[in-house]
C-alpha cells in the first residue's frame, strides 16, 4: 500500500467542477485581479475568524510582513518569534525592518512558552508573534496578557491554524491582526499560493490595502511606497469554494488524529501530540515524536509511508541566522524536539485502512 503524507488530488476531486465553472467565469470576464472574487473571500474569510477585516495577499509570507510593516516597525524594534517555527514568521519581521528575538518552546505543545516571552522583553521590544504550530493555537491568554502589561502589541501567525480555537475563539480574533497562507499544501490552500490578513482595526487594515497595491487605493493615487502584493481572482475564486468545505474537512482531520491517538496511546516509545482542554485544533500536521528518528523515517519510506519533517533545522541554527551568534544549546528544549520529531501523513480523505497501515509500520519501526 502507498500512503502518501498529503493527497490534493483527493480534495480537488470533490471541487475541481465548482473551482473550473468559476475560473471560466474570471476567463471570460477577464478581471483577473481584485474584483468580485477577492473582496467576497476577504468578507468570507474574515467573518469565518469573527473578525471584521480581511485583505487577500499574494501569500502568508506577505500576510506577516505587510502587517508589519503597517504597525510601523522601525530599525531596532525587536519583535519577539518562536525558534520552533517555518522561518516565513521570523523572515517577514526582517524584511520589515525588524530585529527577530527568539524564544524557546513549550515541550508538550510545542507552541512558544510564555515564561521565556517574557524573559525575553527589553525596552525595545514592541511586538510578540505566537505561531499556531501544526494547527494549535499557542497560549493566547498569556500573550496576550504579557503584551498587555508590557504595552506591546501581538500578530498571530496563523498560517497552519485556518478556523482553530481558543477557548471558543477562532484564531485571528484575538491579535491586534492575524497572518494566513493559503499555500497549497494548507487545510485551505489555493492552486498557486495566496494568503490572507485579518483584523478588527480599520485603520491597519486600511493601511496593509494600501501596502499591498502600492501605496494606493485608487489607481495612480499612491500615499506612500508600497508593494505588488495582491491575490489573484483565479486563487479567490478557488478559495472561496473551499472555504465552504473547510469546517468538514477540519472535523475530518481531528477524527484522523483521534484513530492515529486511539491506536497508538499505548506505545511507550512514541510521543503523541498533546491537545490542552481549552484548544480545539485543526491539525494540519500530525506530528510525533521517536528516538532514532532518521531510521524509522527511511522504514515507513521503504514501505510506501510518506513522512515530514517541521521542522528539522532551529531556526537559530539555520545558516541564515548564524550572525546572531547563537550556537547549539542556546534554545534546548526546541533542540531536543527537532531530533526527534515525525510528522505523520494527514489530509480529510486518509481512509481507515491507510491509518491501520501507518500505525502498523511504525510500531514495527520503533520496536526495532
Amino acid at each position: 500500500m502507498q500512503v502518501p503524507f498529503l493527497d490534493l488530488t483527493a480534495q480537488h476531486r470533490q471541487v475541481k467542477d465548482e473551482i473550473l465553472t468559476l475560473w471560466r467565469e474570471v476567463l471570460d470576464t477577464g478581471g483577473f485581479i481584485g474584483g468580485t472574487h477577492v473582496s467576497a473571500l476577504e468578507q468570507e474569510f474574515a467573518a469565518a475568524c469573527n473578525a471584521k477585516h480581511g485583505i487577500a495577499v499574494s501569500s502568508g509570507t506577505d500576510a506577516l510582513m505587510l502587517i508589519f510593516e503597517a504597525l510601523g516597525l522601525r530599525p531596532g524594534d525587536e519583535v519577539i518569534v518562536p525558534v520552533n517555527t517555518f522561518i516565513a514568521t521570523s523572515e517577514a519581521v526582517s524584511k520589515a525592518g525588524g530585529k527577530v528575538v527568539f524564544v524557546d518552546i513549550l515541550p508538550d505543545t510545542y507552541n512558544m512558552d510564555p515564561a521565556a516571552v517574557e524573559a525575553a522583553i527589553t525596552p525595545r521590544t514592541v511586538g510578540i508573534v505566537p505561531v499556531h504550530l501544526y494547527g494549535q493555537m499557542a497560549d493566547m491568554d498569556a500573550m496576550t496578557a504579557i503584551a498587555k502589561r508590557h504595552g506591546l502589541w501581538v500578530v498571530e501567525d496563523a498560517a497552519q491554524a485556518h478556523l482553530a480555537e481558543f477557548k471558543g475563539r477562532k484564531a485571528g480574533s484575538m491579535g491586534v491582526a492575524a497572518g494566513f497562507s493559503f499555500y497549497p499544501g494548507k487545510n485551505m490552500g489555493a492552486c498557486g499560493d495566496a494568503g490572507a490578513v485579518v483584523t478588527n482595526d480599520s485603520d491597519l487594515a486600511e493601511r496593509v490595502a494600501k501596502l499591498r497595491d502600492h501605496g494606493s487605493v485608487k489607481k495612480y493615487h499612491h500615499d506612500f511606497e508600497g508593494y505588488n502584493g495582491h491575490c489573484d481572482a483565479l486563487q479567490a475564486a478557488a478559495l472561496r469554494v473551499k472555504l465552504s468545505r473547510l469546517p468538514d474537512w477540519n472535523e475530518a482531520r481531528r477524527q484522523v488524529a483521534a484513530k492515529y491517538i486511539d491506536r497508538l496511546a499505548d506505545t511507550e516509545c512514541i510521543i503523541l501530540p498533546k491537545v490542552p482542554e481549552h484548544c480545539l485544533p485543526v491539525w494540519h500536521l500530525f506530528v510525533i515524536q521517536v528516538e532514532k528518528r532518521n531510521g524509522v523515517q527511511e522504514c515507513l519510506t521503504k514501505n510506501g509511508i510518506g513522512t515530514g519533517l517541521h521542522y528539522p533545522v532551529p531556526l537559530h541554527l539555520q545558516k541564515a541566522y548564524e550572525h546572531f551568534g547563537l550556537d547549539r544549546g542556546t534554545f534546548p528544549v526546541t533542540e531536543a524536539y527537532t531530533a526527534k520529531l515525525l510528522s505523520l501523513p494527514m489530509f480529510p480523505e486518509m481512509t481507515d485502512n491507510q491509518i491501520d497501515y501507518v500505525c502498523k509500520h511504525l510500531r514495527l519501526a520503533t520496536a526495532g
